[in-house]
């Protein structure tokens, strides 16, 4: 438990940050003036969060970077033709892309879970060579990438067959299900997986993790 609060922490309001404010944002605008001013109640906000980071000096994550350049596209793409369809488009098409992508990496013996893995928990060479360890990162990398690919599937039957007021709401709530299992089954992998290889996971006094070779097994 005290894992999983310490990887909610961290991932948590960066999620809130770059996709669930932004989503909600676009909703109301949706369903209270038209898609046009959900576009731009979205873009209002991704645009004010790099703002504060940049002034504040802070630095930028990686989701809400991601998540700004999408938008931007996205954007880009709704004020050249106006199509809602071609809108909510891009956003299933990067979702198939990163779903392959996450696959191809680990069908490379190169998971890419293995790059994100540092974000959220400290470890050297030692622990991220370990067989079972590598092989964590490939099952979890076949996770993620599955989500991904469920989440483009979804989506897109939604934008072909409800309004879009209706998909707004229902395709955010559909993302951050398969997004929130995900999470909880990588964390519960990552648990046991470290344990039964006689590592040890703590949290530093900064509360991010760490795990720790030639440590004794937790009993």
């Amino acid at each position: 438990m005290k894992v999983l609060q310490a990887v909610l922490r961290r991932l948590g309001p960066q999620l809130v940050e770059a996709t669930l404010v932004p989503s909600v944002l676009c909703y109301l605008g949706v369903v209270t003036f038209g898609l046009l001013w959900g576009v731009i109640a979205a873009a209002c906000w991704t645009g004010l969060s790099i703002g504060r980071r940049l002034i504040g000096r802070r630095q930028l994550s990686g989701l809400l970077v991601l998540a700004t350049a999408g938008l931007l596209v996205r954007s880009g793409l709704y004020a050249l033709n106006g199509s809602a369809f071609v809108y909510f488009l891009q956003p299933i098409a990067r979702s198939a892309a990163t779903a392959l992508l996450f696959a191809a990496s680990a069908l490379a013996g190169r998971p890419l879970v293995a790059r994100f893995a540092r974000d959220f928990c400290a470890f050297d060479a030692e622990v991220g060579d370990r067989p079972a360890i590598v092989a964590l990162f490939a099952r979890l990398t076949y996770l993620w990438a599955g989500g991904q690919a469920l989440i483009a599937g979804v989506h897109l039957a939604l934008l072909l067959t409800v309004p879009v007021g209706v998909f707004v709401g229902t395709a955010a709530g559909a993302a951050w299900l398969v997004i929130s299992v995900c999470v909880v089954v990588t964390v519960g992998d990552a648990v046991r997986t470290t344990r039964n290889d006689g590592l040890r996971t703590v949290l530093s006094r900064g509360g991010r993790l760490q795990a720790l070779a030639g440590a004794p097994r937790p009993s």
